[in-house]
């Protein structure tokens, strides 16, 4: 049998008519995932009245989140049918949130729009990893705050990534990752202080628990030995 393609992106747009529905376990996983990335982001920014550019913003859970703690998000995303699944239920929900489809490569905004920038399991399966740093670097006010997750590149976290989430427990759909793609901390750090940023210390995300539904329960872990999260700060402001 053929390998399975790897970094397999359509994932997002087939799954966007069931996006809010909590049918799709490896969706459920990433809604669960964001109260644990926010309440490590909201020690790091006051949302209320900010600019928010949610990068790779999918189907609308990182960027929702945001708007409701008042700030003014644009979320940006190649999929299309993520977008308008999107779209949909921001006005549902009677949220203001402006989305767009688009790559972090070749953002659609002038210098200096944003007061934060938000990019979670994203830069793991981008085609140019220092342009979109470049680019996050360009777009955001002097001052602004970077925030983002993504997947450490070792042993580990390709056996808990790929081996486990994916082929064993079906957290993810097979070939959502390529773990060529995974970023060591050290590589990040680097590309993101030679685009300007300062860099803040990193730390972990993960399962902390099981909920009532058989689900985990996302949270800060002291490990970055898997997916880590970290926040760099551009100069000025």
């Amino acid at each position: 049998m053929p390998d399975t393609p790897r970094n397999n992106l359509s994932i997002y747009d087939d799954a966007a008519d069931r996006w809010w529905s909590d049918e799709l376990r490896w969706v459920r996983t990433l809604k669960k995932m964001v109260p644990g990335r926010m309440a490590w982001f909201d020690r790091h920014v006051d949302w209320q009245g900010a600019t928010v550019l949610d990068l790779g913003c999918a189907g609308g859970f990182m960027a929702e989140a945001m708007a409701r703690r008042g700030a003014a998000v644009t979320g940006i995303d190649p999929a299309e049918d993520a977008i308008a699944a999107a779209k949909a239920h921001a006005r549902s929900e009677g949220l203001d949130i402006r989305y767009e489809v688009g790559v972090g490569e070749a953002l659609p905004y002038a210098d200096g729009s944003f007061d934060t920038a938000v990019c979670v399991d994203v830069l793991e399966h981008v085609q140019d990893l220092e342009t979109v740093v470049s680019e996050v670097h360009r777009v955001l006010r002097p001052g602004g705050v970077f925030l983002f997750d993504t997947i450490n590149r070792n042993p580990l976290a390709r056996f808990a990534t790929i081996t486990v989430a994916e082929d064993l427990l079906g957290l993810l759909p097979k070939g959502t990752h390529d773990p060529e793609m995974f970023i060591p901390p050290r590589t990040l750090r680097r590309i993101l202080s030679a685009q300007g940023f300062t860099v803040d210390r990193f730390t972990g995300l993960g399962p902390r628990g099981i909920d009532r539904n058989g689900d985990f329960v996302f949270g800060r872990l002291p490990s970055t030995a898997i997916i880590y999260m970290g926040m760099a700060r551009k100069a000025g402001g």
